[in-house]
């Protein structure tokens, strides 16, 4: 009878073990499987993105919206740059006045997080780190709102002022601190199928948490 019963609890505690680690297997498969299709965790490297977002705040990117549709203007964006974009390299001979028209034609295993500015056919220049945009369909270029950006007119891509057209099915990105951040100014649009998703939340610091 004595044996039964601690041959009862042995296979018990085997079964709890078993358990257990179907458990913790099964937890890390779904921790895997969001991050993969649907919200990953992004740390701010860099100051390009202040005020918006400070260096070492944590953001949500949502990887599943970007699968069926696009971004549109204002969007904050987690994306691989155009190959070379650490070294500000552009894929197209271009006029010192206008922001790079072509991106290079592989793409970067770095992660970027800046704010999409311009879509396809979009014509953009940049006056004092603010964008000036003629949208298809209209007659001249205006001024676009930007609360969230701070503003610079002394950096050397702060003052693009002839125009390019972003093509078909790419898009501009900038960064919010325009006097500090490299961004299509410098490598170019990209296409959307080096994007990652849109940050849309923000999870650290405690007291930074909100909505993007």
């Amino acid at each position: 009878m004595g044996a039964k019963t601690a041959e009862g609890r042995k296979s018990g505690g085997r079964s709890s073990l078993v358990e257990l680690v179907t458990i913790v297997v099964v937890a890390l498969g779904l921790a895997l499987g969001i991050q993969a299709f649907l919200v990953k965790p992004f740390r701010i490297p860099s100051e390009s993105m202040v005020p918006t977002l400070a260096v070492g705040q944590r953001v949500l990117v949502d990887r599943l919206s970007l699968r069926f549709g696009s971004p549109d203007r204002g969007d904050i964006v987690v994306f691989k740059p155009p190959k070379g974009a650490d070294d500000d390299v552009c894929g197209a001979n271009h006029s010192e006045f206008s922001p790079c028209p072509r991106p290079t034609t592989q793409r970067s295993d770095t992660n970027f997080i800046k704010r999409v500015v311009a879509t396809g056919g979009d014509q953009i220049e940049v006056r004092s780190g603010r964008v000036m945009l003629k949208k298809p369909g209209d007659s001249q270029f205006r001024l676009q709102k930007e609360p969230f950006i701070r503003p610079s007119s002394d950096c050397d891509i702060c003052n693009l002022t002839q125009a390019i057209t972003i093509p078909k099915g790419y898009f501009f990105m900038m960064g919010d601190n325009r006097g500090a951040s490299d961004d299509s100014r410098k490598w170019g649009p990209i296409p959307k199928k080096w994007m990652i998703g849109k940050a849309f939340a923000t999870y650290w610091p405690p007291k930074k948490i909100g909505t993007l």
